[in-house]
Order: structure tokens, then sequence, then C-alpha cells
């Protein structure tokens, strides 16, 4: 019920904004009382300032009138710090910071402009006001360069600092070899010694629980030290089946921001930008039409323009529109008829007018949740995925949610024309 409140929020409250102040709330619901738990002093002033009284009408309206609420700090666990962490030497930690990621070259586009913002803000503050950092958003949308960034950015100002890039699989690794070896308290005292972490897909800590044990109270030293943590997640980090729901609330303690896929606009710089690093020019129309036929990711976008080159380089043609067509007319016409559970999650949010963030979210709306239950009912028709791998994509639900979809969709099908005539249209698109 708290997601049909902040569903009712959006009527008077920028979207954006509720991302940013309001959903990273922890919810506590006892009796008729609801409390809203704060990670710190700046977002419980911005909430009592500018949005409690909305927070409290919507509440009473979605859960009653004899609901009552209020606002709080949450003062989060921490363990204790042993004179032994402390005085962990701190230069035998590589960074793994890939230089060719800066800020100067990531592209700004409204898909990410609040996400660029948080990671400024965090690399250019010794004592960042909104600590952790948490990036969301599909593969190939730019988290990990913004990751890089910081990382670099940090350490152009101060080269002293221990920062330290991993990706989740890594950190996984390690702790298994750490137990293997019987060397955990190195392992601890190696990430818990650094001045900033940045950990990329968070989402691999699924369902490995001493993993998250661990990880959890290296979280907690380092935001207790006043350490910079940036983590990155391919969703909404509370939809994430398999992760602790204490750590899925420590995630929430600073700033979660989603990152979009870039819009028309956006593609167009990009692969202009793009283009002029891999030493070419790339012509308005040729960009144009390139970000007309590929419009989910920038590593798309990427390898097309590597395609072009290579192409161009072999047979000293020029990059001209004619000759695009021709030489990328087989990559587009594969992606077109690429049928995967996430293109039909696009499709059919784009077909219904409805977000993919709401096809993929708890709305219990029947304009969300039709068109939800057709795109599972599609996966499992279209694609060669199992129940319980459809259930995850869409924001981790039970495998018995799709099969419910699935027996649904598959009895409405057979006496409603009008969805029969929605699903073929759908249909069309994946495979026109």
């Amino acid at each position: 019920m708290w997601e049909h409140c902040l569903k009712r929020l959006e009527a008077e409250i920028p979207k954006n904004e509720i991302l940013l102040w309001i959903r990273p709330l922890e919810v506590s619901i006892e009796s008729n009382h609801i409390s809203l738990l704060a990670s710190n002093d700046v977002v419980l002033d911005k909430i009592e300032s500018l949005y409690f009284k909305s927070i409290s009408a919507a509440i009473k309206e979605i859960f009653g009138q004899g609901y009552s609420s209020s606002i709080k700090i949450h003062k989060p666990y921490v363990p204790e710090i042993t004179e032994q962490a402390q005085s962990t030497p701190k230069n035998n930690i590589p960074s793994n910071i890939d230089h060719r990621f800066v800020f100067d070259n990531f592209i700004e586009g409204r898909s990410n402009t609040i996400a660029l913002a948080a990671a400024l803000q965090t690399a250019q503050t010794p004592n960042p006001e909104f600590n952790p950092l948490l990036l969301y958003g599909s593969t190939g949308l730019g988290k990990t360069h913004l990751l890089h960034s910081i990382g670099n950015e940090i350490l152009k100002n101060n080269p002293d600092e221990v920062v330290c890039y991993l990706h989740s699989e890594i950190y996984v690794n390690e702790m298994v070899k750490a137990i293997q070896q019987k060397s955990m308290e190195l392992f601890k005292q190696k990430y818990r010694s650094v001045t900033t972490l940045l950990i990329d897909d968070i989402q691999f800590f699924a369902r490995k629980e001493r993993t998250q044990e661990e990880f959890f109270h290296t979280f907690n030293y380092l935001l207790e030290g006043q350490k910079r943590v940036i983590i990155t997640c391919d969703r909404y980090p509370k939809e994430v089946n398999g992760l602790e729901s204490r750590l899925k609330s420590r995630l929430g303690w600073g700033i979660v921001v989603p990152i979009d896929p870039p819009d028309y606009e956006t593609r167009v710089v990009i692969l202009k930008e793009k283009a002029k690093h891999l030493g070419f020019t790339l012509d308005d129309d040729v960009a144009f039409y390139i970000a007309k036929q590929l419009n989910s990711n920038i590593r798309e976008l990427e390898g097309a323009l590597s395609t072009l080159k290579a192409n161009a380089f072999f047979t000293g043609k020029k990059i001209d529109l004619t000759y695009t067509k021709q030489i990328l007319k087989e990559l587009f016409k594969v992606n077109h008829q690429i049928v995967s559970v996430e293109n039909i999650q696009k499709t059919t949010a784009q077909y219904y007018n409805v977000k993919l963030s709401e096809l993929l979210g708890k709305s219990r709306k029947r304009s969300i949740v039709r068109p939800r239950q057709l795109a599972m009912y599609l996966a499992k028709d279209l694609t060669d995925k199992s129940y319980p791998e459809i259930g995850e994509s869409f924001g981790g639900r039970d495998h018995t949610t799709v099969l419910h979809a699935y027996k649904k969709m598959d009895e409405l099908l057979s006496e409603n024309n009008d969805l029969n005539e929605d699903k073929q249209k759908i249909v069309n698109k994946l495979t026109e």
C-alpha cells in the first residue's frame, strides 16, 4: 500500500523529487501508525519542510483516516571498529579505475541528469551530502562509466585517497578464496581500509547469504567512518529477489537514482561524440538514422559505429547514409527480430503507453496489471525462458505469479477479440 501512496504523490510532486527524497525512506507500520525513517538530518529536514503534509494526506487517503504518521532519523547499527582494523595499511589496494571514463566524456541527457549531478557531488565533496550513492538501471546505460568517473575525479583532486573499484562478482570470488585460505581477517581489513568503495552490479550478491553478511558489516563500517560508498544495480534494489531486507534497507540510506535509456536526441549526440572518439565524423543524417533504428542502450550504438568504421577502413568507402544502410542492414534486421524478455517488456509498455518502471513495479492498477500479465504471457510464449527466469526479469517476482498471469491471459485471449488484437500488434512490432 505504500507503493500506492507513492503513486498518489506523483499527482502533486515531480517524480524526480519522489525518487530522490521520498522513495528511499524506510517505512515501518505498527498498529495504525506509520513511521517514515530518514537516513540523515538533510533528508529529515527536506521531508518535514516540503513533503510531509502531502505524504500524510496520501497515507490517510490510501490507508484510511484512522492512520497517523511521523518521520524521524533512523540510526543504523554499526559494528565495533577494532584497533587492528584502524591501523591497517592502505597502500596495497589496487584502484582498478579505468582512466578512459571521466566526467568530461560522459554525455548528459534527460535520462541521466540527476545521476550525473549526484555522481559529481559525491566525487567533488570530501563528505558528500548523500552517502551511499546508488545508481540503478538496465545494462549499457552508463552506470559503470559514472563509477569510474567518480574514482578518477577523486584521485585527481586527492591522489592520497584509497579508491577501489570492483565488480560484485570479484568481491564474491575473493571472499570465497579468503574462506578457503582461512584469511578472512585480511579480506575484511582490505575493504574496510579504503576511503572510497565503488561496487558494480550488486544484484550479483542475491542469494549469497554469507557474502551479504560480510558486505553488510563492511558497508556500515565505511559509512560510520564517513567514507564514500557508491554502488550500481540493474534495478531498484528493493526489487532484487534474494537480497536480505536489512541490506536493501541500508542501500537506501543515502540517495537512490535511476538511469533510463537515452532519448532520441541524446542518442544522436552520443553517436556523433563516439564517432569523433573513434576518429571519424558522422553526418547528421547518418546519426539520426542509426539513433532511430537502435533505441535500447549505448553499447548497441557503439557496436554499430565500430562495424561502420571497420568496413569503411577495409573498403575505402565514405560513411554516408547509403553506405550505412547497406553495412548495418543485417544488424538492424537482427536487432528488430530479436525477441527477448527485455524487448517484450519495452514494446508492451510502449504499446499501452505506460512507463517501463510501472510495468516492472508493484502497481495493482488494472491499467498496469493487464499489460504486465500480457508481457509475461508473451515472454513465456516467445522465448525459451522458464517461469522463474521470467519472474526474476519482472522485478524479482515468484514463478507462481508468472504462471498465474499466463493462465489468466490464456483464458482472456480465448474470449476477448480486442486483447487478441493487442497481442498480435505487439508480436508484429517485435518481429517486424
